[in-house]
């Protein structure tokens, strides 16, 4: 199997045929689970645990593949749905979320380091996804800015720290087994070459 060095994440991982499969196979989960969609909070809010393979991917892979997972689940949900303006919050929200985590999580990869790295992704993600709740939620339902303010505390931000918890909790638990049969070969890898 031909394998090639790139530097997409500062691990510097040898990327192979396995490694691009399972990249794609958790964009392809992300895309599933973002049309599982629950709840409608507020008329427009819907949940979805698409951002979690992407949490994954970003601590297995890096913070630059673990983006492209979520890139590609959004693309794909728009693509479909027809819904721009949720996949442009969605992939400012992933963003938010999986690269900062990623980063704080790969140069150890401890357990309080993935906690620690959770958290801070989850709040920078509530910011973003606050602040462009402000800007193009008003677009996209015609609400005036004023109604999207008197929004923030009964609703934008519960459900988004909701949305966020939910995110990081389930990644949290799934990365603790499919991570580590990721890691696992990606170490035995490592000793082949």
């Amino acid at each position: 199997m031909a394998r090639t060095s790139t530097t997409l994440s500062n691990a510097k991982p040898t990327w192979d045929t396995r490694t691009m499969v399972t990249l794609a196979l958790l964009a392809a989960i992300g895309a599933l689970l973002s049309f599982l969609e629950i709840g409608n909070f507020g008329g427009f809010l819907k949940y979805d645990a698409s951002f979690v393979p992407a949490i994954i991917g970003g601590f297995v892979y890096g913070p630059i593949p673990g983006f492209v997972i979520g890139l590609i689940s959004v693309i794909i949900h728009a693509l479909v749905s027809g819904n721009f303006w949720g996949a442009l919050m969605n992939l400012c929200g992933v963003a938010a979320l999986v690269i900062p985590a990623a980063l704080i999580f790969r140069p150890k990869g401890t357990r309080g380091r993935a906690v620690a790295a959770l958290i801070v992704g989850s709040a920078l993600s509530v910011v973003v996804l606050i602040a462009l709740n402000l800007v193009v939620t008003p677009i996209y339902t015609g609400m005036p800015v004023s109604a999207i303010i008197a929004m923030i505390l009964p609703l934008l931000l519960p459900f988004n720290i909701f949305k966020a918890a939910v995110n990081a909790v389930l990644a949290f638990l799934l990365y603790g087994s499919v991570g580590k049969m990721a890691q696992s070969k990606k170490a035995k890898k490592a000793k082949q070459a």
